[in-house]
């Protein structure tokens, strides 16, 4: 905050106020946030019904606000008993925008400022505890994926086999967070929403499922086909693990981020695919599913020991299938680790039953 001149932070997030205060709730409609001076000062100002929660999480400096009262006159009054009317306040990205203006109308000559590489800076990398939920998180996706697959036939839907998932995740005591299922054209689709699309013989199938153990997710995607595989569709699948492959091969401590995101897409573009390569190789993950570090042209920041990240190339071809690989890595000190097993090299079968 200093570096940056910023005087005020504001946080209102869940996930923000539980990774830096322990508190993780969510105000909705009614003002819940927690601001932070940058000499050292701090306030909570919430809801009646939240406030002894806060208390007991260790929050000493409390003001709560009743239903029928109007909260903003607090958070002016804290302006000015801070004395940072008219100064650089940094306002978290998740923040609404209904907390956005309320600042704005208490505080009018102050210069609002986004607080996401606030934040960044602070959580992206992960101590031992955090990466030993992480390594969980993965264990307990992988783990789910087995069971799954075995599963897997002929007529059976898209949002079945992502329930099927989701089922498993919790039957090992995750929390599941979501669960992506696309078959055939679908795959095509990155973010496709699972629908009442069938399985059939020769599809190729993409998986893309997470979930959360103690505050802490997971994400891995995993492509199959149910039954043998056309020519393409194996060797489009080759291409993307030749590309998965050459990405892990570049994280290390210092390397920039975009090494790593060229050196899939040059595997890609060198097939012929390029085009059909339509998102960034890497998002950051913690708390959050999507956090820094972004692996993406563009982001020459290097990579620090204990940050944890997505390696997930991919080709979608528009009418016929997609092809994604998703393992979350973190950077050590002499290179990195996995905290999901290996996929497969070849375009692995979901044989349909008899």
């Amino acid at each position: 905050m200093a570096r940056e001149g910023v005087k005020v932070f504001v946080m209102s997030s869940p996930v923000t106020m539980d990774y830096y205060i322990g508190l993780n709730e969510d105000g909705g409609e009614r003002l819940l946030a927690y601001f932070v001076k940058v000499d050292g000062g701090e306030r909570l100002i919430c809801p009646a019904l939240t406030a002894n929660q806060a208390r007991r999480h260790g929050l000493n400096e409390v003001a709560e606000w009743r239903d029928g009262q109007d909260p903003w006159p607090m958070v002016g009054s804290l302006f000015e008993e801070w004395g940072v009317q008219g100064s650089t306040v940094a306002v978290e990205d998740d923040c609404r925008a209904s907390v956005l203006l309320g600042l704005m109308s208490v505080s009018p000559a102050s210069r609002f400022v986004t607080g996401g590489l606030l934040v960044a800076d602070g959580a992206r990398v992960k101590d031992a505890e955090e990466l030993g939920r992480l390594r969980e998180a993965g264990r307990m996706a992988d783990q789910a994926f087995g069971p799954v697959l075995a599963k897997l036939e002929p007529g059976v839907t898209e949002t079945e086999v992502a329930r099927l998932l989701t089922a498993e995740m919790s039957a090992l005591g995750g929390t599941p967070v979501f669960a992506i299922v696309a078959t055939g054209p679908n795959g095509a689709e990155p973010h496709h929403h699972s629908d009442a699309t069938p399985l059939e013989t020769g599809h190729v199938v993409i998986m893309d499922f997470g979930c959360d153990f103690k505050g802490y997710k997971s994400d891995i995607t995993r492509t199959v086909c149910l039954g043998q595989p056309s020519q393409e569709a194996s060797d489009v699948y080759g291409i993307v693990h030749e590309a998965f492959m050459a990405a892990r091969r570049e994280i290390g401590p210092g390397t920039p981020a975009s090494a790593v995101d060229r050196a899939a897409r040059s595997v890609i573009e060198r097939a012929g695919f390029g085009e059909f390569f339509v998102h960034r190789t890497g998002h950051g993950l913690g708390m959050k599913i999507h956090e820094e570090p972004y692996i993406r042209h563009g982001n020459d920041e290097p990579l620090r020991v204990g940050e944890v990240f997505s390696v997930e190339p991919g080709i979608y071809l528009p009418g016929k299938f997609g092809v994604r690989i998703e393992n979350i890595v973190t950077v050590t000190e002499s290179g990195h680790e996995s905290l999901n097993e290996e996929p497969s090299p070849a375009l692995r079968q979901a044989s349909p039953r008899p």
